[in-house]
C-alpha cells in the first residue's frame, strides 16, 4: 500500500495529548514517520490549538499544546482550501476536515467519529479510527 496522505481529526490530536495508553497517542507518535503523512491548514491548526486549550483542565499545559501544534505544522503539508461545500455534514468543523482533505488529495480522514462523516465517500475519502490507520499502515498487527 501506498504511503497514505491523512488529515486527523481534532478528536484524535485530543486524545493523544490526553493520554499516552490510547491508538490516538499512537497515531500521533507516529506523524513524522514513514508509515503516513499528515494534511493541515491553518484553520485545522487553529481548531486543534482551541481544542486542546479546552482541555487545560485535564493536564494539558500551554507548554505541551505549542509544542505539539509547532511539530504538527514541522511535518504536516500544508494546503490552502479555496473551496467550501457546507453544509455537507451535520457538523460544521467536520466539514472544514473534510474539505481539508478534498483540497488536499487525502485519500483518508482518521476520527472517532466515523458516522459523522458517511458523506466522505461522495468525494473519494475513507473514514477510518487511528487503530484502522494503524493497523493499515503496518504500525499494529
Amino acid at each position: 500500500m501506498k504511503r497514505p496522505l491523512v488529515v486527523l481529526d481534532t478528536n484524535v490530536v485530543v486524545s493523544a495529548l490526553r493520554s499516552r495508553r490510547g491508538a490516538a497517542f499512537q497515531v500521533v507518535a507516529a506523524v513524522g514517520g514513514t508509515a503516513f503523512d499528515i494534511a493541515i491548514s491553518v484553520p485545522m491548526v487553529l481548531e486543534y490549538e482551541e481544542a486542546l486549550l479546552a482541555q487545560r483542565a485535564a493536564g494539558i499545559t500551554e507548554r505541551d499544546i505549542q509544542t505539539a501544534l509547532d511539530y504538527l505544522c514541522e511535518v504536516g503539508r500544508e494546503q490552502a482550501v479555496f473551496f467550501l461545500w457546507r453544509p455537507t455534514l451535520r457538523d460544521p468543523d467536520d466539514d472544514m476536515v473534510l474539505e481539508l482533505a478534498v483540497a488536499a488529495g487525502c485519500m483518508v480522514v482518521v476520527t472517532y467519529n466515523v458516522r459523522d462523516f458517511r458523506e466522505a465517500a461522495r468525494f473519494g475519502v475513507e473514514v477510518w479510527t487511528p487503530v484502522d490507520l494503524l493497523r493499515k499502515a503496518g504500525l499494529l498487527s
